[in-house]
């Protein structure tokens, strides 16, 4: 009989990790099973197709450990795009894009027949799990006019979620482009950061994690050394209205408070650069970006995700 001997060199500490870091998963895949997870994707993850393909797998996994994942995306790098690609002339007003009618065509076009089919098709290659749906469908995500001198720019007034819950029961992930429906029928272009605080607060969902281009929150955006481990919702409060946040964290932060008082448990930020983040932040003690709380409870539930079966396993060692 010939043995098979392993010619290779395995590090000791390494196999001790592995086994470390898997353990340590275990009461925070407990805790998350059967719960809803909105994640907003954006960011050079979005772009990096290698970067896309790995998020989409980690979300993939997600959905294997029972998590229901609701991605929500924008795609303003693509839409910048398409513009320079078709020569279309493009206004701003303070600093915000004009949306008319026609640029509408293109956003739309965009987000729900280019970024989001991408995105669909990146799940999919690991089996039929994910449905492209834009806002608009199902007048899933109602909106108005945010100001008649943006155009076609939408503030939601309502999320039904009727259309993304028959999608969730039936096993799927679905992915949302944010493209909204007016009552006068028309569309809407709507920021994803919004948009996603919206959809977790109707939807009820248990966490809400935006994927940027940062570590997290910083108390000094300038100070790397200065980032948020975890914060109350009234702490993130509290620096939103001291002016000191970073402007593209804000819409980020604001959407977080909405989703936090709405009865979301926690939000997180985190680098959708880092390979697997998301599985990082969700899935282990320490985590890897920041985590706002929505009150005092959460944070010490965090400390013991399994309450008093965490307590019973304790005394039983």
């Amino acid at each position: 009989m010939k043995y098979a001997v392993d010619t290779s060199k395995r590090a000791k500490d390494t196999d001790e990790r592995t086994g470390q870091v898997l353990f340590e998963a275990l009461p925070w895949i407990k805790n998350i099973t059967g719960k809803t997870v909105v994640v907003k994707y954006g960011g050079a993850a979005m772009v990096d197709e290698k970067l896309r393909a790995d998020v989409m797998s980690d979300i993939v996994l997600l959905k294997i450990l029972g998590v229901n994942v609701v991605i929500v995306h924008g795609g303003g790098k693509a839409i910048n795009r398409a513009f320079d690609a078709l020569n279309f002339p493009v206004e701003f007003k303070d600093g915000q894009r004009v949306t008319t009618p026609a640029a509408m065509d293109v956003v739309r076009q965009v987000l729900v027949g280019e970024v989001n089919q991408d995105l669909v098709t990146a799940i999919n290659r690991h089996g039929n799990l994910a449905v492209g749906v834009a806002g608009s469908d199902a007048g899933t995500i109602v909106c108005s006019t945010l100001n008649p001198e943006l155009g076609r720019v939408g503030k939601i007034e309502h999320v039904d979620t009727t259309y993304l819950e028959t999608l969730i029961k039936s096993d799927y992930i679905p992915v949302v482009a944010t493209v909204g429906i007016g009552e006068d029928g028309g569309y809407y272009n709507i920021n994803a950061d919004v948009a996603a605080g919206h959809v977790a607060a109707a939807i009820g969902a248990q966490k809400i994690v935006y994927l940027t281009d940062v570590d997290g929150v910083y108390m000094d955006f300038s100070d790397k050394n200065s980032l948020i481990s975890n914060m109350s919702l009234r702490e993130m409060e509290d620096m939103l209205a001291s002016g000191t946040v970073d402007k593209g964290m804000i819409p980020k932060l604001e959407s977080c408070c909405y989703a936090l008082h709405a009865g979301v448990f926690r939000s997180h930020v985190i680098n959708g650069k880092t390979p697997h983040s998301l599985l990082i932040e969700l899935l282990t003690d320490k985590g890897i970006g920041t985590t706002m709380h929505s009150t005092e409870e959460a944070l010490k539930y965090d400390e013991h995700p399994l309450g008093t079966l965490a307590s019973r396993l304790a005394v039983n060692n």
